[in-house]
C-alpha cells in the first residue's frame, strides 16, 4: 500500500501541485508557497512539490535503515517532510 500512495500522491502532484503539497506537508509554509508558484506558473509549482516528495520520500528511508539525515533540506519548511512522516515511531502517509 505504501508505494501505492506514493504513486497516487505523485499523480495528484502533477496533476494539481498544491493538493500533493497538501497531503505531504499539511497546512503551513510549504502549502502557501506551493500555491503562489503554481498561480504564477504551473510548472514551478510542480518542481515544487515532486522535490517535497523526494525529500520526504528520501528522508523516510534513511530513517528506516536508522541512520537519519544530520541537516535539514534546504527550502522545506514542514517537519512532517524533514523527518520523512515518522514521528513517534509511525507513518503519516
Amino acid at each position: 500500500m505504501d508505494g501505492l500512495a506514493g504513486i497516487l500522491v505523485a499523480i495528484l502532484s502533477f496533476l494539481f501541485p498544491p493538493l500533493g503539497v497538501a497531503i505531504m506537508a499539511g497546512c503551513g509554509a510549504d502549502l502557501l508557497i506551493n500555491v503562489l508558484l503554481t498561480i504564477w506558473l504551473w510548472f514551478p509549482g510542480v518542481i515544487h512539490a515532486f522535490y517535497l516528495l523526494f525529500v520526504y520520500y528520501d528522508r523516510r528511508d534513511r530513517y528506516k535503515i536508522g541512520a537519519p539525515p544530520l541537516q535539514r533540506a534546504p527550502f522545506v519548511w514542514s517537519d512532517k517532510v524533514q523527518s520523512g512522516g515518522m514521528a513517534y515511531g509511525r507513518t503519516w502517509i
